[in-house]
């Protein structure tokens, strides 16, 4: 791994939870932390079990800061809404970043919240 990050990173365990009654029962949320002074430019793409993948969702992450996107919300340039089951989510920059996938579910009385550490590589 570079001393900043790595451009490539691969989240394969995606898994929307459906929306509740009032709320969702749960959300993930994918953390991207640029540890350099330029700004960081994202790519998304999303891969289904079931349909073609999604690609070209653009976001940014300022120099020297942390950008954390609710995957339950409307992604990017395009307002991706991202449909509730599997998914595996590829995340592209152009400068080294680091990317960390967090999942709530609530959809149990034992409620958790777990960050995952995706594969990376340049």
């Amino acid at each position: 791994m570079s001393a900043n990050g790595r451009k490539c990173w691969v989240f394969a365990d995606g898994d929307l939870p459906p929306a509740g009654e009032k709320e969702p029962f749960g959300h993930e949320a994918l953390m991207v932390t640029n540890l350099n002074r330029k700004r960081a430019n994202i790519r998304l793409e999303v891969l289904f079990e079931d349909r073609e993948p999604v690609r070209d969702v653009s976001l940014t992450v300022e120099g020297e800061r942390v950008r954390c996107i609710r995957l339950d919300k409307p992604l990017g340039d395009a307002r991706l809404k991202i449909p509730p089951g599997q998914y595996a989510l590829v995340v592209r920059s152009d400068i080294p970043v680091v990317a960390v996938f967090g999942r709530l579910d609530v959809r149990q009385s034992n409620m958790a919240y777990y960050s995952v550490q995706g594969f990376s590589f340049d």
